[in-house]
């Protein structure tokens, strides 16, 4: 016989095999923060080519974090497209540097 949980219940009990298995219902939170963490249909970096992007954390003391979200606004756009294109202008930057 097979090691595992076929066959048992969450107690740790087994089930008997006529009993039906109950269906889990969705889990409202987890779904809702899923949701939130998946990229937008039009996020910019999907219209840019960045398909295949790889994502990077990045933390700020509150004081520039603050700034960055200033900013941002002053700009009409989001923190992370804000942070996203200094860093794009100062690869190109430092590509240009390399080249002399």
């Amino acid at each position: 016989m097979p090691i595992g949980s076929l066959g048992r219940s969450k107690s740790g009990r087994h089930r008997p095999a006529d009993e039906p298995q109950q269906e889990t219902l969705p889990d409202e939170e987890l779904t809702s923060y899923l949701a939130a963490l998946a990229p937008d249909a039009d996020n910019e970096t999907t219209a840019s080519g960045f398909g295949n992007a790889q994502v990077y954390q990045l933390r700020l003391q509150l004081m520039a974090n603050e700034q960055l979200k200033e900013l941002a606004a002053e700009r009409q756009t989001s923190p992370q497209a804000l942070a996203t294109e200094w860093v794009m202008q100062r690869l190109e930057w430092e590509a240009r540097q390399r080249g002399h």
